[in-house]
């Protein structure tokens, strides 16, 4: 009974961190384009590269 008390506080922390990890990342913009990876992979490594340069 003893380990609840250790275990449920660790467990909260762990919830909480992941909770921030995840706004902050949103804040940050990482969810904001979430097709391109999924077109760039495939697409040659060539035509990725004169893309590239285009931009």
């Amino acid at each position: 009974m003893n380990i609840l008390i250790l275990m449920i506080p660790m467990a909260l922390l762990l919830g909480v961190g992941f909770l921030y990890s995840f706004f902050w990342a949103n804040s940050k913009g990482q969810f904001d384009d979430l097709e391109t990876p999924a077109h760039r992979m495939l697409l040659d490594d060539n035509e990725r590269t004169e893309r590239e340069h285009i931009k």
